[in-house]
């Protein structure tokens, strides 16, 4: 629901880097129009603080030290209704703004977008608009429509638990002590991971996750 004409938009920032928080906090609050109601360094104290203040926009660091942002989206919906979700990151991809659109997010944007493009996002939020950038558009369309195919989307819960196990550090060997399997077994596993993903190594895998959005 857009923001009422006639009052500033209330902007709830959540973002756990001092430097990062006090920039933006800094560049909003001179923007006519805008008001910034409050600051989260985690998804509790955004959940907290969010029902606290009702804002009409959440600007939502990705990752956060208690979780991954987009997935507290559809808590922050619960608490205020009418709440609408910006969400920022440091590397954009397809597959991470699709998810912010089916969690109900508004949209996504990049932490090295520049601030009047910042600003001009919360605004267009918060009139009922959502802001994905030029180049990742057109796939969130595709994927959300089934046309174009979700990377990992064809992990098994046993593949998604090796990959986990994979962002963790853990080598071959550990991962098939934790899964309760025989080496070749765990060994299997890791290489379909990797065969699913296109990596090359258990590195590569695990890059490629972090950018789609497959581990936080």
């Amino acid at each position: 629901m857009p923001t009422p004409p006639g009052r500033p938009v209330r902007v709830l920032l959540v973002e756990d880097h001092d430097m990062v928080a006090e920039a933006i906090g800094l560049a909003l609050e001179r923007s006519p129009g805008l008001e910034i109601v409050g600051r989260s360094a985690s998804v509790a104290a955004a959940l907290a603080d969010a029902e606290s203040h009702q804002p009409d926009v959440v600007l939502l660091d990705r990752r956060l030290p208690d979780g991954d942002g987009i997935s507290a989206i559809a808590g922050l919906e619960k608490l205020v209704p009418h709440v609408r979700v910006l969400v920022l990151t440091g590397e954009g991809s397809a597959s991470v703004a699709a998810r912010v659109a089916e969690a109900g997010g508004a949209g996504l944007l990049l932490k090295s977008s520049g601030l009047g493009e910042l600003e001009d996002a919360v605004r267009r939020v918060a009139a009922g608009e959502m802001v994905f950038s030029q180049d990742l558009l057109g796939n969130v369309l595709g994927r959300l429509s089934g046309r174009t195919p979700v990377l990992g989307a064809t992990l098994t819960p046993r593949e998604r638990e090796t990959l986990d196990l994979l962002g963790e550090g853990f080598t071959t060997s550990d991962i098939s002590v934790r899964l309760g399997v025989a080496l070749n077994t765990g060994r299997n596993h890791v290489q379909r991971v990797l065969e699913k993903l296109g990596a090359r190594s258990q590195l590569e895998a695990v890059t490629i996750a972090r950018r789609e959005g497959l581990l936080t």
